[in-house]
């Protein structure tokens, strides 16, 4: 009889885990162990290029790869999950309800934007998801139809974190292609903190504040706000900022899905788990990814929602999970090597090692580096079983 892992979500933690099963399931001569991907594309969206141009493009296909490594993928959405009964129900690619049972749950669902302030789904753009991304797209195009005028030429960045940060970095080059390179166009980035970068060390700051300098992109510090509508944005302050384009970056929370596990989590929504990468109190059940909670190492540092984070996460849990079933020792989830890649648009990027984000390189030597990341490295293995098995190693090298 058939032992399944059903795993939710086809990013880089739900790839990577299902590539990690499989390798440890087939060193194992395991077959009776079948591994499954719920998604609703059979595909891997590299979500950290969403604030380029080109948007349609950064999605890289997946059942290939799968067939090639023994890996089932189901069409669907998962909705419901029975923990009691194991099993998951989700809506096909028909839009009817089905039913996938499992031995082990790996959540690997991932995370999104919450925009819950006043006009946000109506006139906030965002660059969360792939549809989202190519909507705002489609919308920087459509400014060249429009009129000239102030608003029409600026852009509002609401969030100064990291995918904020390279998307406004990123917008001036991108408008002057659309409006022409004279349009005295302008970019904002509104951050509650009161200094710019402020959850970034004081050498990388300065980094940033270097190159938002040289590209003319403005900062609004120690700013909130309160609301928008279709000619811009107003803060609490009660100032309001005439745009054409505002986007949100602020406001990340795990899948609502992990609210349907019953076990704790922390304020983002992710569950927490213990350093095999088991949710506590719930033997059966995995989290990876953004929806993890995990410890990377005994000096306090946890995972953050990142690509870099999300690959090891997936490599260990999918790993563990079989592990589980075959009756081995798993591996406990450390991930010691921490790096900062930021984009800063024509200025260059920064590159910093460490958890205190001691920069090693910036301008034109960063930005071969962050290309490299972008464009390689966390695009999946080619579709070869060796291969992608010697990749999905959890030990093997990353960063």
């Amino acid at each position: 009889m058939k032992e399944k892992i059903l795993i939710l979500g086809a990013g880089f933690a739900g790839m990577w885990a299902a590539l990690s099963a499989a390798r440890l399931a087939a060193l194992h001569d395991r077959s009776d162990i079948e591994i499954t991907v719920l998604a609703p594309q059979p595909e891997l969206r590299i979500r950290p290029r969403f604030y380029e141009a080109g948007v349609k493009n950064f999605a890289a296909p997946l059942l290939p790869l799968f067939t090639a490594t023994g890996v089932k993928f189901i069409t669907g959405v998962a909705s419901e999950i029975d923990t009691v009964g194991k099993q998951v129900w989700y809506r096909n690619a028909q839009g009817q309800l089905a039913l996938a049972g499992y031995d082990r749950l790996v959540m690997a669902t991932g995370s999104h934007i919450t925009p819950t302030l006043p006009g946000a789904q109506q006139y906030a753009f965002d660059v969360d998801q792939l549809e989202s991304a190519a909507r705002l797209e489609h919308h920087l195009h459509s400014l060249a139809a429009q009129p000239e005028s102030e608003a029409r030429n600026t852009v509002v960045v609401c969030g100064g974190g990291f995918t904020g940060i390279e998307l406004a970095t990123e917008l001036p080059a991108r408008l002057r292609a659309i409006l022409g390179t004279d349009t005295p166009v302008r970019v904002i980035i509104l951050d509650r903190s009161t200094v710019i970068g402020g959850r970034y060390s004081e050498q990388l700051r300065g980094v940033i504040e270097q190159a938002s300098e040289a590209l003319g992109v403005e900062w609004l510090l120690n700013t909130e706000v309160m609301a928008f509508d279709s000619t811009g944005v107003t803060l609490k302050s009660g100032q309001h900022i005439a745009a054409s384009t505002v986007i949100l970056t602020m406001g990340v929370q795990a899948s609502g899905l992990t609210q349907q596990i019953p076990a704790e989590r922390d304020p983002q929504g992710r569950l927490h788990v213990d350093q095999n990468l088991s949710v506590i109190e719930q033997k059966e059940i995995y989290a990876t990814g953004d929806v993890a909670f995990a410890s990377t190492d005994d000096q306090g540092h946890h995972a953050l929602m990142t690509c870099q984070h999300a690959i090891m996460l997936g490599r260990f849990v999918g790993y563990n999970v079989a592990a589980d079933l075959i009756g081995i020792e798993p591996l406990p989830y450390r991930q010691m090597n921490y790096v900062t890649c930021l984009d800063l648009g024509a200025w260059g990027a920064v590159y910093t090692e460490g958890w205190d984000q001691v920069v090693k390189s910036t301008q034109e030597e960063a930005k071969k580096i962050k290309i490299a990341i972008t464009n390689e490295l966390i695009y999946p293995p080619k579709a070869d079983r060796e291969a992608a098995f010697a990749a999905a190693d959890p030990l093997a090298p990353f960063v």
